[in-house]
């Protein structure tokens, strides 16, 4: 079963499909080409880390969950029902690699940023965390202290994506990616439908924190 089909069985959350579509390119580049993780292996201390802020975006993170064999394709039919695990935002104590239940928007930075944190402090050194953001998810201030933080201490191990949608309210005149290089990181931006520049993107080494901008056409999402 493709990837675009069990898409279109996630799609009757039709309130949040243009949020699925706009982030599932770089979903799939993540999780086939760039994630250290395997299904089975969900704890695995040296495991890369991805948090999904953008959490109203889910369906398309259960569709490349459930290809790449975390999640029961079956588990598809199901989603958003009154029994069903894939709620339309995700649960970390529900669904299989998942690693942070999110949908209030603003929280995922940080999260990265302390996770990054903590795990140096414990000695990993290989584990990159990634973290998926919406470009209107800027607009909340706490996103605004994770990056200065983030810039201030130097967590070389965190890469922001934000899709930008054209969506946001405030978008600086520099472009989202001048919110991040203002406080010290590296910023890239890319076709966020392009697999090939999404990946090159993801996997260039910086000394210091990387956001990528991921442009897309899907508005309002």
């Amino acid at each position: 079963m493709t990837l675009a089909t069990l898409l279109t069985r996630l799609t009757g959350d039709e309130k949040h499909a243009p949020s699925a579509h706009s982030t599932l390119d770089v979903l799939w580049v993540l999780y086939d080409r760039v994630l250290n993780v395997r299904p089975g292996h969900e704890d695995d201390p040296e495991r890369d880390r991805f948090f999904l802020s953008k959490g109203h975006g889910v369906a398309g993170y259960y569709a490349v969950l459930a290809a790449k064999g975390f999640v029961p394709h079956d588990w598809l039919d199901e989603f958003g029902g009154p029994s069903s695990p894939l709620g339309h935002h995700p649960d970390r104590l529900r669904v299989p690699g998942i690693e942070i239940s999110s949908g209030s928007l603003g929280h995922g930075l940080g999260l990265a940023v302390g996770t990054a944190l903590g795990l140096k402090a414990q000695g990993f050194a290989k584990p990159r965390v990634f973290v998926l953001l919406g470009d209107a998810e800027l607009d909340e201030g706490s996103n605004h202290e994770a990056i200065a933080f983030a810039g201030a201490a130097n967590v070389d191990s965190v890469t922001a994506i934000v899709i930008d949608n054209r969506s946001a309210s405030y978008s600086p005149p520099g472009g989202l990616g001048s919110l991040f290089t203002v406080h010290g990181w590296i910023a890239s931006e890319v076709d966020g439908r392009d697999h090939e520049a999404i990946y090159a993107a993801l996997t260039e080494q910086h000394p210091g924190p990387h956001v990528v901008v991921a442009r897309t056409e899907t508005k309002n999402a």
